[in-house]
């Protein structure tokens, strides 16, 4: 008896199986941003230790339906970049940038400073 499948029938299946490949591979590609939830990315390597008392936090924001420095909403552009300016006390200060995105997922960067001015009086 032969058990072997037709020619035509192999191939049907190969191309079905490659199809319905295809089509899991394209929809885990388009939910790669929804799986991953909110990035920050602080693009200026700002050190611990400055001397000037306004420091700019720049960056940007992906997959975000809101944006936060120390609780204060901020905003990017269409791009989600954003550059916003932080005023240092003296000696140590947290600067915390949350981001939320529109299922409740959060995502927190913290960066410490130290602001040593050059000369005290």
């Amino acid at each position: 008896m032969d058990t072997a499948l037709p020619f035509r029938t192999a191939v049907k299946f190969t191309l079905l199986g490659i199809g319905l490949m295809s089509v899991v591979l394209y929809v885990l590609f388009q939910a790669r941003y929804l799986i991953i939830g909110p990035q920050i990315v602080l693009t200026e390597g700002l050190g611990a230790l400055h001397n000037e008392r306004q420091v700019f936090l720049v960056g940007a924001a992906y997959n975000i339906s809101r944006l936060w420095l120390n609780d204060r909403p901020i905003y990017t552009d269409a791009e989600g970049n954003f550059k916003e300016a932080l005023i240092l006390e003296n000696g140590y200060t947290i600067a915390t940038l949350r981001a939320e995105d529109r299922y409740g997922r959060i995502t927190t960067v913290t960066k410490p400073f130290v602001y040593a001015p050059m000369n005290f009086y």
